[in-house]
């Protein structure tokens, strides 16, 4: 469980960082590029983390699906950007690969077991 809180604080700091790179203007306003070093270090802090009980496909599929999905929603409402139907099918498609790699290891290892059951 340790993983998962630590797994969702670097979510929202890596899209806290996302957001404040946008703000930031290519670094030339102060504060939201203090906001980008801080958020960043604090999600990959918080991602390492997690990797001690977490597997590594399983930590990234969910922290890149999120901070994707996420920032795509803060760019709609922040920004104004577009937010289509072919983005929300995108964002569909990403809820789905990580739901796959989260459920494929529990197809495979039932299928190890059956396995060596039959041996």
């Amino acid at each position: 469980m340790k993983g998962y809180f630590a797994l969702t604080i670097s979510i929202v700091a890596e899209v806290f960082a996302t957001t404040m790179l946008k703000m930031s203007e290519g670094f030339t306003i102060l504060l939201p590029s203090i906001g980008v070093i801080i958020g960043y270090g604090l999600a990959f802090y918080c991602l390492a983390l997690c990797l001690k009980s977490l597997p590594l496909s399983l930590a990234y599929a969910i922290w890149s699906g999120a901070g994707t999905a996420l920032t795509a929603v803060i760019g709609a409402l922040m920004w104004g950007e577009v937010f289509s139907t072919l983005k929300l099918a995108g964002i569909a498609l990403i809820i789905g690969g990580v739901v796959l790699l989260n459920t494929s290891k529990k197809v495979e290892t039932e299928i190890e077991h059956t396995e060596a059951k039959a041996l």
